[in-house]
């Protein structure tokens, strides 16, 4: 298994623009986008939930995935993660496809589930010293990780208690730790603060949007809540099945003559 997986450095926390830990590119992926999807489609018997999508993430970019609930967003997920087989389409990873060489393309992943993931009856350390171990890192540099990742996200004083007492932003906060521990360079987040109060949303989606800007991590995140879109962010707007939108917010806002971005997204998606 560890075999599938980038070697891994013996440091354990972020440093510099892409630091230690994170696998370096190589020749074939230097140029390539993060996550690249084309021509994706997708049905559920007979029904179409995706139809001809298309779009790219850029390396070490911010991209917003927003529409409605059932507008597609979470079969996209599941179908860039390899949970279901597209009918249709490609989806690359650092230029690698995800049907042909999955093992490379999933390896440079980490994933933050719409529907928790996390085991109840385990606690938070357990809970990351099992997914280090999925991922083939040596015991001493799993705990190096998981000690990093509970402090950048101050759950440290959580580590030795259940996951079922932790609260919802809590449980979000354990759930982006674990996805981190194997330095991944693409991040996947589907609705990742749904649910959650507002400062506890505004807590998380400032830290993502750091591991941009500071870590050089790619991010894909996922969201019905506009207000979570800034207007420099690349955003894809997907409705009903159907990509309505690609480019920058702030011009889908200039195209539709509309000030914000949910008066924009609504005039795109009833025009």
């Amino acid at each position: 298994m560890t075999g599938a997986f980038p070697s891994e450095s013996a440091t354990g926390a972020f440093s510099g623009k892409v630091g230690p830990g994170f696998p370096s590119e190589n020749a074939t992926e230097k140029n390539e986008p993060a996550l690249a999807v084309a021509h994706l489609s997708h049905s559920f018997s007979g029904r179409r939930a995706l139809d001809d999508v298309c779009f790219s993430v850029g390396s070490g970019g911010f991209t917003v995935l927003l529409g409605l609930n059932g507008a597609g967003k979470t079969t996209l997920i599941s179908l860039v993660t390899g949970l279901y087989h597209a009918h249709g389409g490609s989806v690359r990873v650092f230029g690698h496809a995800l049907r042909e060489d999955p093992l490379r393309a999933l390896a440079a992943m980490g994933v933050v589930f719409q529907q928790l993931t996390l085991d109840l009856d385990l606690t938070v350390r357990e809970n990351l010293r099992y997914h280090a171990s999925l991922h083939g890192l040596a015991k001493s540099l799993a705990r190096e990780r998981q000690a990093a990742e509970l402090d950048r996200l101050e759950i440290s004083d959580r580590a030795d208690e259940r996951v079922r007492v932790l609260s919802g932003g809590l449980r979000r906060r354990v759930e982006i730790a674990r996805a981190l521990l194997h330095r991944p360079r693409l991040l996947l987040l589907d609705e990742p603060t749904v649910g959650l109060d507002l400062s506890t949303r505004r807590a998380i989606l400032a830290h993502v949007r750091k591991l941009c800007g500071d870590e050089g991590v790619s991010v894909l995140w996922a969201t019905h809540l506009m207000d979570e879109v800034e207007t420099g962010d690349h955003l894809v707007l997907l409705h009903r099945g159907a990509v309505a939108w690609d480019g920058p917010a702030g011009d889908l806002c200039a195209a539709t003559g509309r000030p914000t971005v949910a008066d924009a997204f609504m005039a795109r998606t009833q025009a």
